[in-house]
């Protein structure tokens, strides 16, 4: 474990703080999440520690976080590059779903950002949130309704002067 810690800590404390947005936050996730993977190699059944294994630890400890403090992150650094597109339509894209996830109650956001970012399956979201697959279905829909409602509408006319 200790011989992964200085490859992994970067990348481990890079997932938190993308999803977080906090830095205080992030030191205090990426802290839990090695002191669980450290107890989890120190116990009965110890687990070969990857980098992989820690961020889904990571994951959860976020996840933890989330339900105890009762808000979201609203990052989509992840999000791929469209192939031929204009990096800075990638960007403002970007942009508008931050600023339309940062909209929605923490409820959503959560949904949202594990189901679309983290790409957890609905029962992987259901589990991380404490509820169960049709309660986390439902809110999935109603999640998605309601960013497509806060999505700014980028075809009205831009209004200058009181005028449109």
């Amino acid at each position: 474990m200790l011989a992964l810690y200085d490859e992994a800590l970067p990348a481990v404390y890079g997932y938190v703080i993308r999803r977080a947005g906090d830095k205080n936050v992030a030191e205090d996730v990426t802290s839990e999440t090695f002191l669980a993977a450290m107890d989890r190699a120190r116990g009965d059944d110890p687990v070969e520690p990857t980098i992989a294994w820690l961020i889904g630890i990571a994951r959860h400890k976020l996840a933890d976080h989330w339900r105890k403090m009762q808000r979201t992150p609203t990052p989509v650094e992840d999000v791929p590059d469209q192939p031929g597109g204009d990096e800075w339509d990638v960007h403002l894209d970007r942009m508008l779903a931050e600023f339309t996830l940062a909209r929605l109650s923490s409820t959503h956001r959560s949904v949202l950002t594990l189901r679309y970012v983290d790409d957890c399956t609905v029962s992987q979201c259901a589990e991380l949130l404490g509820r169960t697959v049709t309660a986390t279905e439902a809110l999935l829909t109603r999640a998605k309704r309601a960013f497509r409602a806060a999505y700014p509408d980028h075809t009205a006319p831009i209004v200058k002067g009181g005028q449109s």
